[in-house]
């Protein structure tokens, strides 16, 4: 799997297709984000802003290898061990850029309430932003994994469908990134900083188990 992980991580830089989920990213932020701004709302807007990135990278691993080396791949490693290793791969890019966002943020806000009336500590703030960022990043790659090869082949149907997902997982009250996010946004105004592990903890399964369906579904297609 080592192996395999740096292969797919070798052709996504190669590629460069990594470049327009990163623009994206930064517009994202250069829109949302001001310096000076309260830094609990900051992380969950970025946080917010990670998800549909992280299901463009997906996507962008999974449909990187031209057929021919995806099938001598899959030949030699089996179907699932490639696809997960090009998940992983875009999972890893996205917690990258999430770490990049929340430093950012770290640095450039101001760490006090939405009324700029109340500290609020740095270090507890950012470990939340963080957990927020991971976990949009977790529903992003869920996303990514289930709209894309192998359950949806063409583009005029993964694509429509990756956007429509996105939107439930941001807005829909049941949803831990809804819970993350509006998490942070909530202790903006209070000053009490977010702890709950459960939004983490959640994404982490779904994300577990869209990806678990993907490659069962690679394997038998493959």
């Amino acid at each position: 799997m080592t192996a395999l992980l740096r292969y797919q991580a070798a052709l996504l830089l190669r590629s460069h297709r990594w470049l327009p989920p990163l623009i994206l990213y930064g517009v994202l932020l250069v829109v949302g984000v001001r310096v000076n701004e309260p830094v609990l709302d900051s992380f969950g807007y970025a946080a917010a802003a990670l998800l549909p990135v992280a299901a463009w990278l997906v996507r962008v691993c999974v449909t990187n290898e031209p057929p021919a080396a995806r099938d001598c791949a899959a030949a030699a490693a089996g179907p699932w061990r490639v696809h997960l290793a090009a998940v992983l791969t875009a999972l890893g890019a996205s917690a990258l850029l999430a770490a990049l966002g929340t430093a950012v943020i770290a640095a450039i806000s101001d760490p006090r309430t939405a009324d700029h009336q109340s500290h609020v500590p740095l270090g507890p703030a950012t470990a939340a932003g963080v957990v927020a960022a991971l976990v949009c990043a977790l529903l992003g790659t869920a996303v990514g994994a289930l709209c894309n090869r192998p359950l949806l082949r063409s583009t005029a149907w993964a694509v429509p469908a990756t956007v429509l997902a996105v939107f439930p997982l941001l807005f829909a009250g049941a949803s831990p990134a809804h819970a993350a996010v509006t998490g942070l946004v909530t202790a903006s105004r209070t000053g009490a900083v977010p702890g709950s592990p459960l939004p983490l903890a959640a994404a982490a399964v779904l994300t577990a188990g869209s990806v678990a369906v993907a490659c069962a579904v690679s394997n038998r297609r493959g």
